[in-house]
């Protein structure tokens, strides 16, 4: 008996319109052109409100300096260690290390830290000016606090934040900001050290750049001589309890090689740092751009608009195809 014979159709697996799927770019040029108008309006609208966020917001200056290693480290006492730690351990004796770190390497590291940061805005009394800040009046050069923030008058902080924050920035929101504003760059060939700070007042952040390299320079000043003034409390010990003439005499070399530490950081105020171009309060800008925030506005509401436009003759397309 013969089998019916199927038909072409059922053989044949059933055939996708792929044109459905492939992208007609005439079709979408004609939808953009026949909502022109709305695509317009659109960018019209972005336009003026990036006119409007770009006027509000306030301008932002920013101080630089340029600084140079102060080429000091504490080579000639890890030289002296490296030479007479033999001789002190056949005695059964330990030398403090010497350490060859770069100081430079010390500063920014320094400059970039949590602890230091917070006590160098506590001890200049920086935090109303760093958190505060409304506006800043070029003419009068005096600067506005959001009293949404800080009411200067009482001096008392008034802003309205939710558990664990209090109304007065913490330590941790001040470091923080402080960091947003610092930009440290070092040049690898030369070793030379850019520091910026920005800020709404050009006087205020050239202001905090001279102090935060005066500060760094002194931190580690004081570091170092209190290191090298306990090496030599331990190396005096060291001397006056062994007979020995040789690790007498290393001793006494080394005692000696602290104490020119001390002197040297005592005649020296830039330890760290030394300042080849100073900080000077900027008379232009730095920020906001707002040509180009403008542009970028009007830019992202053309594509809103495209979108919408696109969106709507999609959602007419499947109207149409349901009533039918």
């Amino acid at each position: 008996m013969t089998r019916p014979t199927e038909s072409s159709e059922s053989k044949s697996p059933s055939r996708t319109n792929f044109s459905d799927d492939q992208i007609d770019f005439g079709e979408i040029f004609a939808a953009l052109w026949a909502g022109k108008k709305i695509v317009a309006g659109v960018s019209l609208v972005a336009g003026l409100l990036s006119i409007i966020i770009s006027l509000s917001l306030p301008n932002v200056y920013t101080a630089n300096s340029l600084l140079s290693p102060a080429d000091q480290s504490n080579g000639d006492l890890s030289s002296l260690m490296g030479q007479y730690g033999g001789l002190a351990s056949l005695a059964g004796l330990s030398l403090p290390s010497g350490g060859d770190a770069s100081k430079a390497q010390l500063g920014i590291q320094l400059m970039q830290s949590r602890a230091f940061i917070s006590e160098f805005v506590n001890r200049r009394e920086l935090l109303q000016d760093l958190m505060a800040v409304e506006s800043w009046n070029v003419t009068t050069g005096k600067i506005t606090y959001d009293a949404d923030i800080y009411d200067e008058s009482n001096n008392v902080w008034t802003r309205d934040t939710d558990a664990p924050f209090l109304p007065k920035p913490s330590d941790q929101e001040a470091v923080k900001e402080f960091i947003e504003i610092l930009t440290i760059s070092e040049d690898p060939q030369t070793g030379f050290v850019s520091v910026s700070i920005e800020h709404q007042s050009p006087i205020i952040a050239a202001r905090w750049l001279d102090w935060l390299i005066e500060d760094v320079n002194a931190a580690v000043k004081t570091q170092d001589v209190s290191e090298a003034t306990g090496s030599i409390e331990y190396l005096k010990q060291q001397a006056a309890n062994t007979s020995l003439a040789e690790l007498q005499a290393m001793f006494f070399e080394l005692i000696q090689s602290q104490t020119e530490t001390v002197m040297l950081a005592e005649v020296r105020p830039e330890y760290v740092f030394k300042t080849i171009d100073p900080a000077v309060a900027p008379e232009e800008k730095s920020g906001p751009n707002r040509a180009l925030i403008c542009v970028a506005g009007t830019f992202l509401g053309g594509i809103a608009g495209c979108i919408l436009v696109l969106f709507r003759r999609r959602e007419t397309s499947y109207e149409h195809i349901k009533t039918q």
